[in-house]
Order: structure tokens, then C-alpha cells, then sequence
């Protein structure tokens, strides 16, 4: 499911503004359908007055911003140092390009963890019973879709290559068999995973607001593309609905 939903994102060539309006309507689906509430039933303990869960949520948004505007600060001044070293014959080197793809590839890599997490659910389901291991599997191959697409999309977006992007996409798909693999040997503290999916939420929130959206309506802001991203967002509803 999860290299079904990778290579429906690499097909779509020319619609790429349609795409790109679409994995951020799952990814703010996933976010709040799926992630908080999950954070908050496992980490629902408050540190001066709000729950942990959500201040991991403001973390986990606030430093991928934090990141992307040192980036952003630091191609100003390679910029600035690209103009004077043509001014005076030196070249410009490629610092800026490799940090953005870095930026791709650490939002790729935390779905991936993710998907590896989704694996630690199936199989933390399974010792908890037949009948929930089933729904909980269901429901992670259900929503794999849109992890294999927003993988590929994301490592692409960056400017990374498309060898990268498919690399990535294995991963992830093979990250839910490892995960539930590695739930046979041991179980993780719940509330470390609330704490871990509510940080996550917070990443994903970040992408899909301040990266994905302007980027799709970038080229031509259009209403397919809105109608997209609140396609997306319904059918992060109906999948977890139906779970």
C-alpha cells in the first residue's frame, strides 16, 4: 500500500500543484484525526497547565522552523557571498541546494519512523488480542497510502533526485514489517510514544502549512488545488472513521 501511494505520486508529472494540495490535506488529516488524539490518550499528563502532548506539538513545529530559517539565513548570506565572489571570478558553491535536500530528507526519514511506529502499534495490538491487532493492522495499511505518497512527494519537493525519493519510499514501507517485528522483543512506555507522536504531529503540521500549501498554489492558485487539499483532508476522515 505504502509503494502504491509512492508511485501514484510519482505518475502525476503535470498536476503536480494538484498533488502537492492533496498530501497536505492527508498530512493535516493524519495530523489531527490521527496523531494528537493518539498523543493525548497516551500522554495526557500537563506541565503547567497544558498537556504534555501538545507542548511536544509546539516543539515539534518550532524546531523544523527553527531549522528551515537558519537555512533560509544562511542561503541569504551565501547569496550575498555568491554576488561578491562573482564580482570578484570565484564560484559559488552548492551549500544551499545539499541543506534544502537535507530538510526533504529528514521529513521523509520522520515518516518512515512513523511508519516503523504504526508497525510497533500492529504488533503492541496483537498482544493486547486477535481482534484488535486486526483492526489496528487494517487501519495502518489503510493510511499507508498516504504515507508512501507523502514520502515521495516530500523527498522530491526538496529537490532531492528520484533514485533518493524511491530509496525512501522502500524504507518505508518495509519500516511497519520492522517495527511490528521488533514489538516481539520488547514494548515501548506509552507515554514515551504520546510524547513522540505529539512532537511528530507538530513536524508535519509545519510542512503541510508553511512548505506544501504555498508550494502548490505557487505556480497558479487554483480551486482544484483547495479542492484537493480539503479532498485530502476528508479522506484522512473517512479512512480513520472507518478504523
Amino acid at each position: 500500500m505504502t509503494l502504491i501511494g509512492g508511485f501514484v505520486a510519482q505518475r502525476t508529472g503535470d498536476r503536480r500543484h494538484l498533488v502537492l494540495g492533496f498530501a497536505a490535506g492527508l498530512m493535516l488529516g493524519v495530523v489531527a484525526f490521527d496523531l494528537l488524539p493518539e498523543a493525548m490518550a497516551q500522554a495526557p499528563e500537563e506541565l503547567h497547565g497544558v498537556p504534555e502532548a501538545l507542548l511536544m506539538f509546539a516543539a515539534g513545529f518550532l524546531v523544523i522552523h527553527i531549522v528551515e530559517r537558519a537555512v533560509a539565513i544562511h542561503r541569504g548570506h551565501e547569496g550575498e557571498y555568491a554576488a561578491h565572489s562573482h564580482a570578484h571570478g570565484h564560484g559559488h558553491g552548492p551549500g544551499h541546494r545539499h541543506r534544502e535536500q537535507g530538510v526533504g530528507l529528514a521529513a521523509a526519514s520522520a515518516l518512515v519512523l512513523h511508519s516503523m511506529m504504526d508497525g510497533f502499534a500492529i504488533g503492541a495490538a496483537f498482544q493486547a488480542g486477535t481482534t484488535v491487532g486486526t483492526v489496528v493492522a487494517i487501519a495502518v495499511v489503510a493510511h499507508d497510502f498516504a504515507d508512501g505518497f507523502n514520502t515521495y512527494t516530500l523527498t522530491r519537493l526538496y529537490g532531492n533526485n528520484r533514485r533518493r525519493a524511491v530509496t525512501l519510499l522502500f524504507a518505508d514501507a518495509v519500516a511497519p514489517v520492522t517495527g511490528a517485528g521488533i514489538t516481539l522483543l520488547f514494548t515501548i512506555p506509552e507515554h514515551l510514544l504520546g510524547l513522540y507522536l505529539g512532537f511528530f504531529g507538530g513536524f508535519l503540521m509545519y510542512l503541510a502549512t508553511s512548505d506544501i500549501l504555498p508550494e502548490a498554489h505557487s505556480p497558479h492558485p487554483s480551486r482544484t488545488t483547495l479542492a484537493c487539499t480539503v479532498l485530502g483532508v476528508g479522506f484522512m476522515w473517512l479512512v480513520i472513521g472507518l478504523t
